[in-house]
């Protein structure tokens, strides 16, 4: 995500929108691609790196720290509707591969 943030900044302006809309789609390979050991980490690993990306996005350069950081409070306000749905695409896959995997386990 940091690096989606930088090259969000670098080629888009920094469009937030394009940011949320590309992090459902890596949530969800985060969530087929994460081991079956760490399957619960990825629904909590995921809104950590969107904050984390976004502040490649979010700052605007001229505020300093201050302003950087109200640059993320704000972007995390109005792009929440991205962060819950990649989150909950994250948390519905990851049910998924754990159910199966203990459906596999009894079998066993």
């Amino acid at each position: 995500m940091v690096l989606l943030g930088f090259l969000d900044d670098l080629l888009l302006g920094a469009s937030l929108t394009v940011y949320g809309v590309l992090f459902v789609p890596i949530s969800a390979l985060t969530a087929l691609w994460v081991r079956g050991s760490d399957l619960l980490t990825a629904p909590v690993v995921a809104p950590i790196a969107f904050a984390v990306g976004l502040l490649a996005v979010a700052d605007d350069g001229g505020g300093g720290f201050l302003g950087g950081l109200m640059g993320l409070v704000t972007a995390l306000s109005t792009q929440a509707g991205w962060l819950y749905g990649g989150t909950l695409v994250t948390g519905l896959i990851v049910l998924v591969r754990r159910a199966r995997l203990i459906r596999r386990r009894r079998r066993e």
